[in-house]
C-alpha cells in the first residue's frame, strides 16, 4: 500500500498512520525475494506461457499435468494458488443451444 502511494503522499506520514516503522518499509522495499519467491516467479511465467499457449482455456490440473509431462516440479494447489494471485481463469465452457423446438401442437408423453 506504502509502495503503491508513494508518489501520491509522504512516505513517513503513510508509515505512521499504518504503524510502520519507517526504516523497516525501507528494508522491506530493498530486500531482494526469498528463493521461494524466485521459485514462485519463475513458475509463474512458465504458467502464463502454458496458459497462454492453451488460448486461455486451461485450469490448473492441466497446467500442472503440462508442466509435470515437461518435467517441471510443481504441485495443483500451487499452481491454482499463483494462477489466482494473478487473476487468471480458465474461460467458460461453451454452452450449447437446445435443439428441440418446444412450439409445436403435439402432445406432450407423460411418464407416470
Amino acid at each position: 500500500m506504502i509502495k503503491a502511494n508513494e508518489d501520491q503522499f509522504p512516505v513517513g506520514l503513510m508509515c505512521r498512520l499504518l504503524t510502520v516503522s519507517r526504516s523497516g518499509y525501507y528494508d522491506w522495499k530493498c530486500r531482494p525475494l526469498s528463493d521461494r519467491g524466485e521459485a514462485n516467479k519463475w513458475l509463474a511465467n512458465e504458467i502464463k506461457r502454458i496458459f497462454e499457449d492453451e488460448k486461455g482455456r486451461p485450469g490448473s490440473p492441466r497446467i500442472t499435468q503440462r508442466l509435470q509431462d515437461e518435467g517441471k516440479s510443481a504441485g495443483r494447489h500451487r499452481v491454482a494458488r499463483i494462477m489466482r494471485s494473478h487473476g487468471w481463469r480458465a474461460k467458460a465452457a461453451k454452452k450449447y443451444k437446445a435443439t428441440t423446438n418446444s412450439n409445436h401442437s403435439l402432445p406432450v408423453a407423460r411418464v407416470s
